[in-house]
């Protein structure tokens, strides 16, 4: 029996053949704004599937969602349909850590401020006593979330010679691995931020982690610590990390993920990424939400892709399942 699936998301030719060679021949792929009439589709792949698309396909059997998350009007609609699981790829962990290294290197030797002043002619940041940049050896990180871009992250960090810590929810489903001193429980977190020279948060955003970060949370960091957010951005409280920032009771701040976005094509030229002005601080790094955006992002989401679904056509788990009440 085959399976059919269809990708609602529109890709170029070349993107759809690679997938095609990826997959054996008893799957059935289709591809387009509107999913076939025949109401015999197994497998939707599509972020944000609206109703009448669910309820047509009554042998609909998976929902894969073409990136990681689940936004909020998904969960709620999938809510309805219980029959159908729900799965993430995660095809973008490798080039999202390596923006959360990034983040955390660039202001650790304040790269942005040192490229200002010299593309000025001015060297007098060079000679400054005693010198900005920080050592990331022997400096303790602490990843808040140990998945797919977590893990990564803390091998990363593991080679640079730190003190990797961890924070996981489930504990007996931790990755083994070398790269971590300790995996440490959610309820930790307040025992660790006084420790944590560097914060990277690799989190999904849930009603529990939403605001998980707040003026409490940094206050316990050290006042010289570094907090890259590579997750998103509602985890940590905005006006208190704007405020902890600019009264330098943390040392600086990587952000990739962001309290305001465009709304549409026209504001993308004129949207701040927030009410607060982190653009004023020298001591924020600012990315406008692009760590999964490289050169080889498609490919490597056909590659991820094509393994769920041969996975399902062999009629065995399908990986990446996302827990609706956890909301990932």
């Amino acid at each position: 029996m085959a399976l059919n699936v269809h990708l609602l998301n529109e890709y170029n030719l070349h993107i759809i053949d690679y997938l095609k060679e990826k997959l054996e021949p008893g799957i059935r792929l289709t591809t387009g704004s509107k999913i076939p009439p025949t109401g015999d589709i197994h497998i939707l792949i599509a972020g944000r599937p609206d109703r009448e698309m669910l309820e047509a396909n009554q042998d609909l059997q998976a929902l894969i969602i073409p990136w990681t998350g689940l936004p909020l009007e998904t969960r709620e609609l999938a809510g309805e349909f219980p029959q159908i699981a729900i799965h993430n790829l995660h095809h973008n962990a490798t080039p999202v850590a390596e923006m959360a290294v990034t983040l955390l290197l660039a202001t650790a030797k304040k790269v942005l401020p040192f490229d200002a002043a010299l593309r000025q002619g001015n060297w007098t940041l060079r000679y400054q006593e005693p010198a900005p940049s920080l050592t990331m050896k022997g400096k303790t990180v602490l990843i808040l979330g140990y998945g797919a871009i977590g893990w990564r992250v803390a091998r990363i960090c593991h080679s640079m010679d730190m003190n990797v810590w961890a924070i996981k929810r489930k504990l007996s489903e931790e990755i083994s691995d070398p790269y971590t001193r300790e995996i440490f429980p959610p309820e930790s977190i307040h025992d660790l931020l006084p420790y944590a020279q560097a914060l990277v948060i690799t989190l999904p955003l849930t009603q529990e982690t939403e605001g998980l970060i707040g003026e409490k949370e940094l206050e316990l960091m050290p006042p010289e610590s570094i907090l890259v957010n590579i997750g998103r951005a509602p985890i940590v409280d905005e006006e208190a990390l704007y405020q902890a920032l600019k009264h330098g009771r943390i040392g600086a701040a990587g952000l990739d993920v962001w309290y305001n976005y465009p709304a549409n094509e026209e504001s993308r030229s004129s949207t701040f990424p927030s009410k607060y002005p982190f653009w004023e601080l020298e001591n924020v790094v600012l990315s406008p939400h692009r760590a999964g955006l490289t050169d080889d992002i498609n490919h490597l989401r056909m590659d991820h892709l094509a393994v769920l679904l041969i996975a399902a056509a062999r009629g065995e788990e399908i990986p990446n399942k996302v827990n609706l009440q956890l909301g990932y």
